[in-house]
């Protein structure tokens, strides 16, 4: 009988210890916010035709910068005008051919992204405890190590995105954004959680009309 009871709890205490352990995962999943924003009071860009916004992802990986110009793009288009990637129009285009493309394609608006900082942080987790019978003997000896997890320290890696929208003529900054994101898995996903923060953003600022 002993034997049994002990076996019985053994099993008890991994199943919860397992379900700590996942818990932990989740919570520590990517996630994205607006860490700090800034409008030009009354700046605001409205659908239409005569808009246009080109998109600059400033990365070094080609295939980074598509992706995230694209998903840009895609949540732009149709918001406040058109808007167009810039690996379609000035690939590895110096700085005076990039306004050369500007001018020429009419643009009225430029929205860049760049990776402005990445921070480690590291944070002390502290274990729990949960009591289940309060009273004495074997029971509780047996029970009470089941509701208990250790503390342990975990790493965060920071990820830090600004992204700022500028007005061609004149050139001029009229929004700008940066983001945090914890602990990105994948780059496609990371924009994409970006991308849709932002956008958000600007429709509750009342910059997207």
């Amino acid at each position: 009988m002993h034997l049994f009871c002990s076996s019985k709890i053994l099993i008890m205490r991994n199943l919860i210890l397992s379900a700590f352990v996942m818990m932990s995962l989740v919570s520590c999943g990517p996630s994205t916010k607006i860490e700090k924003s800034w409008q030009e009071p009354g700046a605001s860009v409205s659908p239409g035709a005569s808009n246009k916004t080109l998109v600059i992802a400033l990365v070094k990986d080609e295939t980074s910068r598509r992706v995230i110009e694209d998903q840009l793009v895609k949540r732009l288009s149709g918001l406040g005008g058109s808007a167009t990637s810039s690996f379609t129009v000035a690939p590895n285009a110096t700085e005076e051919a990039l306004n050369q493309k500007i001018n020429e394609g009419k643009y009225t608006h430029v929205l860049v992204m760049r990776l402005a900082d990445v921070e480690k942080e590291t944070s002390y987790v502290h274990g729990t405890t949960t009591g289940y019978y309060g009273g004495y003997g074997r029971y509780y000896g047996y029970g009470a190590g089941m509701y208990s997890t250790p503390g342990y320290y975990t790493t965060d890696k920071n990820y830090f995105v600004e992204t700022t929208v500028y007005t061609v003529s004149p050139d001029k900054l009229v929004w700008t954004a940066t983001t945090k994101t914890v602990n990105p898995s994948k780059i496609d996903k990371m924009v994409t959680e970006i991308a849709d923060v932002v956008s958000d953003k600007m429709k509750k600022d009342g910059f997207l009309k």
